[in-house]
Formats: structure tokens, sequence, C-alpha cells
């Protein structure tokens, strides 16, 4: 996302006109491996551990994990850790569409105390995790924090913003929040003003005793400025502030308080979470349980010091943290199950690996991948490190996950290549005429893999454009049935650094040159989406054709560039795609929480007649949607001909529908 020209502030306050946000190339895309973290940052030396400490009397030697994986031990001075995580955040914080991606890992213990609390920042593709077996036994006394980019280097227009503040990770450790040191306005809070492709996961915040409480915007850059985000799960806070943020969901957590909201928040299975009863003043939507959820697999060290991963258990009907009452339910894989890749391992390679049986870890980097990665065992976890990245070369598609229970895959961006791709992410193969308004099959029944649980994707990012020229014809397809997605961005890249000529003339050329035609299709029945973030195709950004289809939460941006009408009609005569559609066969649909947004910056008279489209069938429900014009372009209706207009004379108001049909 950019920046908008006119920003509704918390409160409703509109401020006047802004620069828009320019995106300087400040770095060429070259395909390679990330560096060594000791060469990236200087040559700053690290105390890493040869050693993990478990009790007295037990160690454990620390894998390799490729060489942009830092293990932080609690016996490392406080004053060295600091400096390394600074040198790491100097060198991310404005490397948007660099290369390089890394893991912060915390062994267990304590990191930080009240007389030198850590004050730690995070920047792009940068992961930050605790290394316990539940958030408890990774403390840091002090703050994680990730505060508005500023663009510009005119001080009287810094441009500061959060709406690119994408691509981090914090997860799996308690933030006892310290803001010792810092002036009056940071000492208020905990900042982490992000947008999409960012989770946390298994966060534990202490409150009471005066800490400050948790923000998701940074009102102390340049004030509070618009926010794009995002994700929550399997967490515990005291007091949120969701300020400016325009959407959010929150899963599966405990909160004391959550203030405020923008469009559309969501909540599901949250302990705490504010009523909706009153929607849409304020904008929210409140599930009482999640209809179905897994946690994102971890690495944890055990007592002993053996490295492992854990493998959360899929359940339905959940409300609250899976850790409550000790470890999080489910599997343990030992990390000798696992092939640890590098950039450097060939396809052939890591397919040899996944067909002996082995799970698959990417360590941080990028990877050319011109031949599938095939994931075809039931049960089989791939997990990402440091947002480990798949791109696509000579028109591949990067990975194939086959119709198999239990089949985990996590962590993972995947990137479209210069030579059109066919999908970037394929689940299941395509099945025959009149398939998917079956009866369903349920999880492990029909996929050789009974209890193993849905085929899950957790944090699986995409994109086309950005870093280089990208191509696609779809970016996530899913065939197979009984699929949970919790929490993807599927994105066609508004903004990039591929060489293009800037202005309008640019922006046509972005529409010509960097192609995606759908982000997300799903054939399968019984497919579940906790946090579905689709922005910036060309056509349909999502086509849901399978049965008995959930969504919760669903926010998507229309494209910035159609450079005219004629452009963003449907063959039919139909003015743009919608974007959300459910095919027309479809009896059974359920969605809680959409939106869809329109800024047509290339060209501000383009229409677009209907922000979602659906099947007129009682069994299809649509829960608390919207529609928003950003500041150029025109939605006729929110749903199929029903709710209000929104367009340049009501810029940042939008128009809902409590319940259709």
């Amino acid at each position: 996302m950019v920046q908008l020209p006119a920003r509704r502030r918390p409160g409703g306050v509109t401020s006047g006109p802004a620069a828009p946000a320019p995106h300087p190339a400040r770095r060429r895309f070259a395909r390679r491996a990330a560096p060594a973290l000791v060469a990236a940052l200087g040559g700053l030396a690290l105390a890493v551990p040869a050693a993990v400490a478990g009790p007295p009397g037990h160690h454990a030697r620390t894998p390799d994990l490729g060489p942009n994986v830092v293990v932080l031990d609690p016996s490392m001075p406080a004053d060295e850790i600091q400096e390394t995580v600074d040198a790491l955040h100097a060198q991310q914080v404005d490397d948007e569409m660099g290369t390089n991606r890394h893991s912060l890992l915390f062994l267990p213990g304590t990191y930080g105390s009240a007389e030198q609390p850590l004050h730690l920042k995070v920047g792009y593709y940068t992961e930050v995790a605790g290394l316990g077996a539940s958030p408890g036994d990774v403390v840091v006394h002090g703050k994680i924090e990730a505060y508005n980019r500023c663009l510009s280097d005119d001080p009287a227009n810094p441009n500061c913003i959060a709406l690119v503040n994408f691509w981090r990770t914090l997860s799996n450790l308690t933030l006892d929040i310290d803001a010792t040191g810092q002036d009056d306005c940071r000492a208020t809070a905990n900042f982490w003003a992000v947008s999409q492709a960012v989770s946390v996961r298994r966060l534990d915040v202490l409150t009471g005793d005066g800490r400050p409480g948790f923000s998701l915007m940074d009102y102390c850059t340049a004030g509070p400025q618009y926010a794009s985000g995002g994700f929550i799960a399997d967490s515990r806070f005291g007091d949120v502030t969701n300020g400016s943020q325009q959407q959010w969901l929150t899963r599966n957590s405990v909160v004391g308080s959550w203030s405020n909201a923008v469009w559309n928040q969501v909540f599901a299975g949250v302990e705490g979470a504010p009523s909706d009863a009153t929607f849409p003043d304020p904008p929210y939507t409140t599930l009482d349980e999640t209809p179905v959820s897994r946690e994102k697999p971890y690495l944890f060290v055990d007592r002993r010091g053996a490295w492992n991963v854990r493998v959360p258990s899929a359940a339905t009907g959940t409300r609250g943290i899976t850790w409550a009452d000790g470890m999080t339910p489910g599997r343990t894989l030992s990390l000798t199950q696992f092939h640890v890749a590098t950039p450097s391992d060939s396809v052939r390679t890591i397919n040899r690996a996944l067909a002996r049986g082995k799970h698959l870890l990417l360590s941080p980097g990028v990877y050319d991948v011109a031949q599938s990665i095939a994931v075809t065992r039931p049960g089989t976890v791939v997990l990402g490190l440091g947002h480990a990245t798949l791109t696509a070369v000579d028109g591949a598609v990067p990975l194939t996950v086959a119709d198999a229970a239990g089949i985990v895959v996590a962590g993972v961006t995947i990137d479209a290549g210069t030579e059109e791709s066919p999908v970037l992410l394929r689940v299941g193969e395509k099945k025959g005429k009149g398939w998917g308004h079956g009866k369903g099959r349920g999880w492990g029944h029909g996929h050789g893999g009974k209890g193993l649980g849905p085929i899950t994707l957790s944090d699986v990012y995409f994109r086309v454009g950005g870093p280089h020229v990208g191509k696609t014809d779809v970016a996530l397809e899913v065939n197979a049935d009984d699929v949970l997605i919790d929490h993807t961005w599927v994105w066609r890249a508004d903004h990039g650094v591929e060489g293009f000529t800037e202005g309008v003339n640019g922006d046509t050329e972005r529409w010509r040159t960097n192609t995606g035609r759908v982000g997300v299709v799903v054939n399968g029945d019984d497919v579940t989406a906790t946090g579905l973030f689709v922005e910036h195709f060309q056509e349909h950004n999502t086509i849901w054709n399978g049965e008995r289809g959930r969504v919760v939460l669903y926010q998507n941006e229309l494209p910035y560039d159609p450079p005219t009408q004629a452009d963003w009609t449907e063959p039919d005569g139909t003015l743009g795609w919608a974007g959300y559609k459910v095919g027309d066969k479809v009896r059974t649909h359920e969605l809680w929480g959409g939106g869809v947004y329109v800024f047509n910056q290339n060209n501000p008279e383009i229409v677009t007649e209907n922000g979602f489209e659906v099947p007129q069938r009682p069994g299809v429900r649509l829960h608390h949607i919207m529609t928003v014009n950003l500041s150029a372009g025109t939605i006729e209706h929110v749903v199929n001909g029903v709710g209000g207009q929104v367009d340049n004379t009501n810029t940042g108001v939008p128009a809902y529908v409590a319940e259709y049909p």
C-alpha cells in the first residue's frame, strides 16, 4: 500500500493532502543467498554459543541453520545483544525490496533487566522468536518494536508512515514492557506499527504494575498515520490500542481491552474481545469461537537441549490461547527429521529429501526455483525461517502440495518471476467436471493420513512484482478439500523497484508488465481462511468455487493501475471485477468481516460495479462487509447491487452492509 493523499485520523479527523509516498530504488534485485550476518553487519562480532544450555549438565550443539540465523543466549551481556539487534535493524529498516533475510532466535532464559532493559526494533524480513516450548520460557525485559518508516529526507515532510511496514515476525516469547530511558512519548506504549505480511503469534505481554500497553500504531513519529495490518494469534495482552489500523484480525487470544477501530476489525475466539452489537459504530466483528484453527509450527529447544519443531494440532470451535494449561497440543518432531535447506541447495536435492520422508526447514534466504518443490507425503511440514523466499524461474510453479492430510506449509514467501507462471502455489490437482460440490470428507479421510488434520498454510505470502518484474496467471490455487489458510497476503505489487518510469506512464507500464490475473482461486470444498488479504490483481482478486467455504476477515484493494475503463471491464460489459467472487453454482458459503477498497490512482474516473459478487441463495451469507474510496475511483455497490456508492466525494467514509442477504 502507499501513502494516501488524504488520511482519516483516529476519531474521524481528516488531514489535508500529503505528498505521495516515494519508494526509492535503494537497491536492485539480485538473486543470491543473503550474506552471513557477520558480513552483512559490517563485521560485527556476535557471541553465538557453540552449545545450547539446558539444565545443569546437559548440553546440545547448536545445529547449522544457515548463515542468517543468529541464536542469542541469556548469558550474553545485554549491551552486546542490543548492539547486535541495532545493527541488524539499521541494515533492514529501509530494505523493503532487498534480498536479505534474517532470524533472531532467543534460547530459553531472561533477557534484559530493570537496570538495563532491551529496546529492540524489527525491520524488514526479520523474524524474532523465542526457542522455548512455551512463551514463558523466554522473557524479554524491555520492548520489541516497529516504528513508522520515514520515506523522505525532507525535514518539512519526512513522510513517516507504517503503510509499507511489511514482512516481519514476532513470536513465542514473553514481553515484559519497560520503557526506561525512552522519551515521554515513547514511554507510553510498546509500538508495533505494521501492515501486511506481519504476524504476532504466541506472544505473552505482561500487564499491571504501571506497564505501558501495546499499540498497533506509532503516534510518536509524525503523529498517528494510517497502518494497514494485520494479524495476531494465540497471544495474551493487556491493553491494546488499535489506533489507525485500517483492518486487523485477532484470533484465539486474550485481550484486557481493545481501543477503537477504523474500518474492519475482526475477533475470532478472543477472550475479552469487544462486542459487535452496535456495528458499524464501531466496525467490530466478533465471533465467539474460531470455526477451524491450527497454530503455526515453531522451533523449540527442550530441557535436554535438543532442537525440535512443535506441530500444533487442528481443532474446531476454539477460543483463547493454546498454552494456558501447558504445552500447545500437538506432535513434536526432532530437528533431525528435517532437511535443513539453504539457497545453494538444488530443487532436486530438496525433493529427494522430501521423497525419503524428511520434513523441510528453509533457512533464511532467497531460493531460485526453476522446477516445483513437490510436497507429497501426508503430515509433511515445510517451515521457513526469516521469511525464506521462493522465486519462480522460467515460469515454474515454485511449490506444489499434494492432496494429502496434515501437510503444513508455514513461514514461506513465494515470488513470481519474470516469465509467467501458471500458478505460484498449487494445493491439490484440479478434478473433473462437477467436482467441488460434494459432501466433504473431513480431516484425513481420503487423504491417506487419518488424524493428521487439514492441509494448512500459515503465514504464506505471495508477491507479483516489487523487487523485480513478476508475472503469473494465478498466485494461490486450492483444489484440495479440507484446507486451512491461516493468514496470507497475496500481493500484486502497487509499488517497487522494477525500473519503471515514474508517474502515470510508469503505472501504465506496471499494468502491462507486472501481470497477475487472479490472486486466489479456491476450488476445494470445506476450505477455511482466517486472515485472507489479497490485493491489486487484474481481474477478480478472489474466486471461491468450493462448497462450505468460510472466511474470517477478508481485505482487498482493487488494482491502482488500470489505464482505462476498457481495461477494467469484464467481457460481458460489467464495469470492473468484484474484489471477492463466489462462484455461481455455490450453495453454501460464509464470510465474516470483509472489505474491498478502491484507489484508481492511474485513472480516478474508473468505475467498479460491486465490491462483492455472490449467488443469491440462503446458504451464502456475508456478515459485516464494506467498501471504501481511498481518494480515487468509484465502487457503485457493496454487494450484488446492495449498499451505497463510494467515490471521490466521500473519500474515507465506508459503505457498510451488516448482513447479506
